[in-house]
């Protein structure tokens, strides 16, 4: 499984990208409204860091507009994937950009029949929000399972990002039913690393080890 970190704040990325496991990053509007700086000026400095596909999102709702600001945005860096809501204009955009040999990431995606459509239209990626799913009582992760099976029966080769991960938990079950990539806030990254048991075992060591070098 691929760890994308799902932020715009440089020195968050920075600290994700030092631990060596990061192969990949996903922003969108908002995110970047709250770095400071232009936002291309953001993006290029992410790409710098990140080897891998660096998502960016376009803002435009007609097909057209969206290859337009795509095309820019592909003007950043090498790396840069171009973020496509899952509307009816989206999904043409995406063939446009198929066609363009650009890669796309289908986002704001809450069904499977959506991500049927954008798998067909040539999306690179697609990003089912899970956390947002959960918050209006449907089981999130269902949605995970659905569109794996989905592209498997018929070897789409578009790659499901979990996305809007809330928790830990989120992460363990992505990585049970086969997601490619899950992109991850840098809260929830660090609580994967954190075991209370881990914890207290550093310190009985350290105690111990104290012990033994007053010998």
């Amino acid at each position: 499984m691929k760890f994308f970190i799902d932020t715009a704040n440089i020195a968050e990325i920075r600290e994700a990208a030092s631990l060596g496991i990061i192969d990949g990053c996903t922003t969108n509007p908002t995110l970047l409204s709250r770095e400071k700086g232009s936002y291309k000026d953001v993006l290029k400095e992410i790409c710098a860091i990140i080897p891998g596909p660096v998502s960016a999102e376009v803002v435009s709702m007609d097909a057209e507009g969206m290859v337009r600001e795509g095309k820019d945005l592909c003007k950043v860096a090498d790396n840069i994937i171009i973020k496509v809501p899952c509307i009816r204009e989206g999904v043409k955009a995406l063939s446009m950009f198929k066609k363009e040999g650009i890669q796309t990431n289908a986002t704001l995606c809450f069904s499977s029949m959506q991500g049927l459509l954008v798998a067909k239209a040539g999306a690179t990626y697609v990003s089912p929000f899970v956390g947002r799913v959960d918050d209006v009582g449907n089981p999130g992760m269902d949605l995970i399972r659905e569109l794996v099976q989905i592209y498997n029966n018929y070897s789409f080769g578009t790659q499901v990002i979990v996305a809007s991960i809330r928790h830990p938990q989120h992460v363990y079950e992505s990585a049970l039913i086969g997601a490619d990539v899950a992109t991850i806030p840098f809260k929830v990254l660090e609580q994967l690393i954190k075991h209370p048991l881990t914890d207290s075992g550093v310190k009985s060591f350290l105690a111990d080890w104290e012990k033994v070098t007053k010998k």
